[in-house]
């Protein structure tokens, strides 16, 4: 069974690390998602330095295929975000994926 990091729980760290209220901690995961969130809606990719990038992509239209009836269809062009973890971040989950 994997394990997921919540929001809360961020918050939670933060809280623990940084010495403040929990809802403080909170408001200031809040504000760092909505910057990240932002910056993407206007298009801008989001880098992060020892951690990655996020990426804007955008994908042309394609034609893909309905699995259950195997009947072709036109996928349309959309924008989607990727991330790309830096050297730093690959080296320290490396150990964990051996």
């Amino acid at each position: 069974m994997s394990k997921s990091l919540t929001r809360a729980a961020i918050a939670e760290a933060i809280k623990k690390s940084v010495g403040i209220s929990f809802a403080g901690a909170d408001r200031m995961v809040d504000a760092i998602i909505e910057e990240i969130a932002a910056a993407l809606e206007r298009g801008e990719n989001v880098k992060i330095a020892g951690f990655g990038t996020f990426l804007l992509n955008d994908k042309g239209p394609r034609v893909g295929r309905n699995p259950k009836t195997g009947k072709e269809a036109v996928v349309a062009a959309r924008r989607v975000v990727t991330f790309n973890p830096s050297a730093t971040l690959r080296a320290r989950v490396a150990p964990v994926l051996d």
